[in-house]
């Protein structure tokens, strides 16, 4: 057993059976002058200094002065692609749109043709050292899409790399089959044809293989349709998928009201809000997903997180990594961001990141919070005066030790 004592602030305390909405994001469940108790890989037991009784450990860390949370909750990436996209980069800076660089062969079908031309083991090698480095910078669970194959081999092909990252590491992994992501160049005058490919072929193999837990489609103007994200969507369901979707990144065009009706797990990117929208949030328990890194690097609107936690609603926070419009897996970044740009105030934002991620990624159960029995993946931040200060530090981590299943790593 291992024991953390003297810590200064223990966040996201309790017990969760729901993510935490609307004005409960605000107040910061935690204990001051805090113990820890960690038995093999779970949360054993905590509470305040003055109750610690007695007990047998093997190792004793001092945290005073010392801030003790869940470890981030990434409950949106791409982070198996085949390379980045510097090139592009320079075009948005030089006036072209992320629209304008995706209609002449960039953007997504630029990724999809590199990570066609690459083996699994490349794929897995690069992606393995990604992943190991968003560990290192406190992200104790990661849902990651596919999306860059676009055709059944390629996207096979992601989802075998994804089951090999989850056996290799010891945090919870989660793989979304995002293959309506674009339409191929191959069927760019006939996209039933990659529909029907994505609904008959793609799903039941993927599935049979136990190798998916969630459908994705990107559902937006000049991307898939409202009613093409009805079809996939089903066609998941069917085959025991959850929904995660893309929707109003750049436009409204009814995705939320329909992501709602499928019973969709989460709707993410939302920087284009309307009212209709929120409303239609309000009547269901689908959960918003902020991805203020993607609005930073394309310089779009930003999530209007304000108005989603008023309505009170729930909103969880991710990286949206990926080399095209987001190529940072840094939480800690997003944390600041979910303040800086988004409005949120520290204890909204790392609830975000934390108890609401986990929801948001289906694997609250395990992590997400301080709870007694879930995985003991903890962050131990240097000696900060309060939690406000874990967001205020912005492009910096303040983390001192990572605990992975129980072991500092």
């Amino acid at each position: 057993m291992k024991l953390i004592t003297n810590i200064y602030q223990l966040l996201v305390t309790g017990e969760y059976d729901k993510p935490l909405c609307g004005k409960e994001m605000g107040t910061m469940p935690y204990i001051e002058n805090a113990y820890l108790v960690i038995d093999e890989d779970r949360i054993y037991e905590y509470g305040s200094m003055d109750d610690l009784h007695p007990i047998a450990v093997d190792e004793v860390i001092d945290a005073t002065g010392q801030i003790v949370l869940p470890m981030w909750c990434d409950s949106h990436t791409h982070l198996v692609f085949a390379t980045t996209r510097e090139d592009e980069f320079v075009d948005r800076i030089k006036g072209l749109s992320y629209q304008e660089i995706a209609a002449r062969g960039g953007g997504i079908l630029n990724s999809a043709r590199k990570l066609q031309a690459m083996s699994e083991d490349e794929l897995y090698e690069d992606a393995l050292e990604r992943l190991l480095q968003c560990i290192k910078t406190g992200t104790g669970a990661i849902e990651i899409k596919t999306g860059y194959g676009l055709t059944v081999a390629s996207e096979l092909k992601m989802l075998r790399v994804i089951k090999r990252l989850s056996t290799a590491v010891d945090i919870p992994v989660k793989a979304t089959l995002l293959a309506a992501h674009a339409i191929p160049e191959r069927h760019k005058q006939n996209r039933e044809a990659y529909i029907d490919e994505i609904v008959n072929e793609m799903i039941p193999a993927f599935t049979k293989e136990s190798l998916v837990d969630f459908i994705d489609i990107f559902c937006e103007t000049g991307y898939f349709t409202v009613s093409e994200m009805d079809t996939i969507v089903n066609a998941g369901k069917a085959h025991g998928l959850k929904p995660k979707v893309h929707v109003n990144q750049f436009t409204s065009i009814g995705g939320i009201q329909k992501a709602i009706e499928l019973e969709a797990l989460t709707v993410d990117h939302l920087e284009e809000l309307t009212e209709k929208d929120i409303d239609a949030l309000k009547t269901s328990n689908t959960i918003p997903v902020a991805l203020p890194g993607c609005s930073f690097f394309l310089n779009i609107p930003y999530t209007p997180a304000r108005k989603i936690i008023d309505a009170g609603l729930s909103l969880a926070v991710a990286t949206d990594y990926n080399p095209g419009s987001s190529p940072s897996s840094s939480m800690n970044f997003i944390v600041s961001q979910a303040c800086i740009n988004l409005k949120m105030t520290p204890a909204e934002a790392i609830v975000a990141a934390t108890i609401n991620g986990a929801f948001a990624m289906d694997v609250a159960k395990e992590t997400g919070s301080i709870t007694k029995g879930k995985k003991a993946n903890l962050i131990i931040t240097k000696p900060l005066p309060s939690y406000n200060a874990i967001p205020y530090h912005f492009g910096q981590h303040q983390i001192d030790k990572v605990i992975v299943n129980g072991e500092v790593l």
